[in-house]
């Protein structure tokens, strides 16, 4: 394999959006799978890849598209099913969001979590009843991120394997 010094700028760049879009996956304001996605779009358009960086896209945005409708559609369907309101988890987003501004590293899962179990709180009326929901919630969040986090890794391998094969 020989790169130029420009094709290896571009690769380099490329891996550091992937990396910055794993990363995105934890830390609010990252947009994990468009950056991944990002990644990919400029080393196939920058890269001199060859012909193989538009399947190398291609494959990757297949993934992209994929992850984001599951992202959203499984943990969804789950809390549905449970009975959690939308206004619950805009409560934790809200909340996850201030706390980890306010407390670094702990404040996304603290807030989140008093969020919604304030929210459900409210809602149903007992303490007792808003762990069962809460729990659900988190649960749901949980699978939504490794959902997003899978996504970022493969298309990270596919980008990978179109580097090394290029």
């Amino acid at each position: 394999m020989s790169l130029t010094d420009t094709e290896a700028a571009v690769a380099v760049l490329a891996g550091l959006a992937i990396l910055a879009g794993l990363a995105g996956v934890v830390v609010p304001g990252l947009p994990a799978l468009p950056l991944c996605w990002g990644g990919v779009l400029v080393w196939a358009l920058f890269g001199g890849a060859g012909a193989g960086r538009w399947a190398v896209l291609a494959a990757a945005t297949v993934v992209v598209a994929g992850g984001t409708v599951v992202k959203y559609a499984w943990p969804g369907r789950n809390l549905k099913r449970t009975g959690v309101p939308t206004s619950s988890l805009l409560a934790g987003g809200v909340l996850g969001l201030v706390g980890f501004f306010v407390v670094p590293v702990v404040g996304l899962v603290l807030g989140f979590v008093g969020g919604v179990w304030a929210a459900e709180r409210l809602r149903l009326g007992d303490s007792r009843l808003a762990w069962p929901a809460t729990k659900q919630a988190v649960a749901a969040a949980g699978l939504s991120m490794l959902v997003e986090f899978l996504a970022g890794l493969l298309v990270a391998a596919i980008w990978v394997a179109g580097l090394l094969l290029a």
